[in-house]
């Protein structure tokens, strides 16, 4: 969360606008019985394959864990309003990473504070003597946010916490010794990501504290220590530091492992705004450290922030989900029951060539399952005329087809309004564009429609594998099996219902793909 932003909240706070409820006062009101009812996911612009919470406000994903069969969704989340107010940890699970189930809040504020973002883990060996050997506890770790603290000015209002379940998620108890972590006087100090470090034997923890990370470790969850600090000197510092990850990840056809950092700064982003930056390297068990020297980026759209991986994955996948928004225009966004949603599930690959290492960042197989079936176009379809089709709605749509990377193509989404989105792969210039400046409703924040989007162009082979994904309000473009993504929202005030593709002349596309997406909300079937 940006700092100023919080501050304008605890404004808002002090004159009355917002209210920080217990547990025992809202737990009835938001049942997932009256969302359902509230909410039937068919309103204007409500995604119908992205995950976004019944009503009400969201941000930053939290506490991802798989155990027990289930793969868990905590968030940032307000009760109360469509605007961002006191922090509660919303909860959904999934069993394909597809299909959601509404749950429950699951942490509430209290006399420590808001509850921030922060992470979750499966306490295997029960270190942390919340449960036992054979019912081993889910611990959150998360930031506590003392707004009053923040209201009197003090520095130290950010502490970390813990939490546990000893039924997969379904209740949660608060470590009555919290905070596990104090502050000594820093202002923006949060957002814990935990693991198991096998090497030592210990939990480590990254943590940001405004230009840079801290790590920790604990041989209980219950007591850290200081290790190291990283980032002061590296990477982009446009903005404050949020939301760190620290994993180790294969690189792809080799036997060599690395260890990534992501770090989601705001602002600072390459297209302004939110993004997510990230570091390759190494970590010993105290000290992470990298030769890399250029700020890599996860992910070049305006709306994919504050993700990070899931912890305890069965088949050893690094699964990542953002926060699909940026801190520029979150609150403005033109939605009344609901704000902000989810990226789709992807899988984060890591990759070397003569340059370095990258990652990659692509849709989970598990995509695949909610395609009405696949319309394949004739072999190959030409370009000396821009390839053009109407439909009846293409927001819930996936267009794949090969290019030339050496080549110029255009692809332009557009319905009877006249409103349109435009992607241009310029192989010529090195260059891709993403252009939604007149893509719908982009008036209400200046920098939503402002500027045509822009990301470098360094392509893998002799084919570019092209991949948009069309959801209601947003649209999701791979490069390459993401070695270059734009994740942008769009407003369109009709569902956009012509595809034209325009190329070489003399060229054409030997594999072209269209296929419509269903609901995973209101399935047809």
């Amino acid at each position: 969360m940006n700092y100023s932003t919080k501050i304008l909240f605890a404004a808002l706070i002090l004159m009355g606008v917002f209210s920080c409820k217990t547990e025992s006062e809202t737990k009835e009101e938001i049942s997932p019985e009256l969302s359902k009812a509230i909410s039937g996911y068919d309103e204007p612009f409500r995604p119908q394959f992205h995950f976004s919470p019944p009503e009400k406000w969201m941000n930053d994903p939290n506490g991802l864990v798989h155990h027990q069969g289930v793969y868990h969704l905590f968030y940032q989340y307000y009760p109360d309003d469509i605007v961002w107010g006191p922090m509660h940890w919303g909860h959904a699970t999934s069993t394909d990473m597809i299909h959601w189930e509404n749950k429950p809040i699951a942490l509430y504020p209290d006399e420590h504070g808001l509850i921030f973002s922060g992470s979750a883990v499966v306490d295997k060996n029960n270190t942390s003597g919340f449960g036992t050997k054979d019912n081993p506890p889910l611990v959150a770790i998360f930031t506590y946010h003392l707004m009053e603290g923040e209201k009197a000015g003090r520095k130290d209002f950010q502490t970390q916490g813990i939490a546990y379940s000893l039924d997969n998620g379904e209740t949660w108890t608060k470590y009555e010794g919290n905070p596990v972590i104090g502050n000594q006087g820093i202002k923006d100090f949060r957002d814990p990501k935990v693991f198991w470090h096998d090497e030592s034997s210990k939990w480590i923890m990254a943590l940001v504290a405004g230009d840079h990370a801290k790590f920790y470790s604990s041989d209980n969850l219950k007591k850290w220590v200081l290790l190291s600090e990283f980032g002061k000197d590296k990477g982009a510092h446009g903005g404050v530091w949020e939301c760190p990850d620290l994993f180790k990840i294969p690189v792809e056809g080799s036997e060599e492992e690395k260890w990534v950092l992501l770090i989601s700064i705001n602002p600072g982003a390459p297209n302004g705004g939110s993004g997510t930056q990230y570091f390759v390297g190494d970590f010993d068990g105290t000290n992470f450290t990298t030769e890399q020297a250029e700020t890599r980026w996860l992910d070049y759209g305006m709306d994919n922030y504050a993700g990070v991986t899931y912890n305890n994955v069965p088949d050893g996948r690094r699964v990542f989900i953002g926060w699909m928004s940026n801190w520029n225009y979150a609150r403005d966004t033109p939605t009344e029951v609901w704000r902000s949603s989810m990226t789709l599930p992807r899988k984060l690959t890591l990759h070397k060539n003569d340059e370095g290492y990258f990652l990659k960042n692509f849709p989970l197989t598990e995509f695949d399952k909610i395609s009405k079936g696949k319309l394949l176009f004739p072999k190959p379809v030409r370009l000396d005329e821009p390839f053009e089709r109407e439909y009846d709605n293409l927001n819930n749509s996936e267009l794949k087809f090969l290019a030339d990377p050496n080549e110029n193509y255009a692809i332009t989404y557009s319905n009877k309004e006249g409103e349109q989105l435009c992607f241009q792969l310029l192989g010529e210039s090195s260059e891709l564009l993403l252009d939604r400046t007149r893509s719908g409703i982009v008036d209400f924040e200046e920098s939503f429609g402002r500027a045509i989007q822009k990301q470098p162009f360094w392509p893998e082979g002799d084919k570019t594998k092209v991949r948009i994904i069309l959801d209601a309000s947003s649209v999701e473009i791979f490069i390459d099996e993401g070695k270059h993504v734009f994740t942008n929202q769009i407003f369109p005030k009709q569902p956009y219902t012509k595809l034209e593709i325009s190329g070489p002349a003399d060229g054409s596309l030997e594999y072209l793909m269209l296929r419509e997406v269903n609901s995973i909300w209101n399935p047809v079937n």
